[in-house]
C-alpha cells in the first residue's frame, strides 16, 4: 500500500514537475503551467492520472479493486482513478511516469529520454 505523500514525492521528483492546487485538491502538472498529470482526490486514498480512454476498459476489468473512473466526471477524459491501497511502490513510479509522459511537452520529454515514451 502507498500513501498520498509517497504519490506527492515521486510525482514531485519527475523532470519539471509542479504541484499546483486545482479543484481544491493537489495536481501535479509536467512544467510550469504545464498539463495535469496526476492529481490526489480530498481524502488521500485516490489518485488520478492520465491514461488513454481506449486502454482504461481493459485495466479496469482486469484489475477492478485497483483502477476505475468516478462516473459522469471521467467519462470523456483520458483519465483514470487509482486506488492507493491496492498498489505498491513499484506499481506507483511506473503508473505516474507513465502519465507524465502523457502530459510532458515535447521538450521536456526531448531532454529526458531516460522517461522517453518508449515503445509505442
Amino acid at each position: 500500500m502507498v500513501t498520498a505523500d509517497e504519490v506527492r514525492s515521486i510525482a514531485l521528483s519527475l523532470p519539471g514537475a509542479v504541484e499546483k492546487l486545482s479543484w481544491g485538491m493537489p495536481t501535479f502538472r509536467a512544467g510550469q503551467g504545464g498539463r495535469v498529470f496526476a492529481s490526489l482526490d480530498d481524502d488521500g486514498r485516490v489518485m488520478g492520472v492520465k491514461c488513454p480512454e481506449e486502454d482504461r476498459e481493459e485495466l479496469m476489468a482486469a484489475e477492478p479493486e485497483k483502477f476505475f473512473l468516478r462516473q459522469g466526471h471521467d467519462d470523456h477524459y483520458a483519465w483514470l482513478r487509482v486506488r492507493l491501497a491496492a498498489l505498491d511502490a513499484d506499481e506507483l513510479y511506473a503508473i505516474l511516469v507513465d502519465s507524465w509522459r502523457q502530459a510532458a511537452p515535447r521538450a521536456l520529454l526531448a531532454a529526458h529520454p531516460e522517461l522517453g515514451r518508449g515503445p509505442d
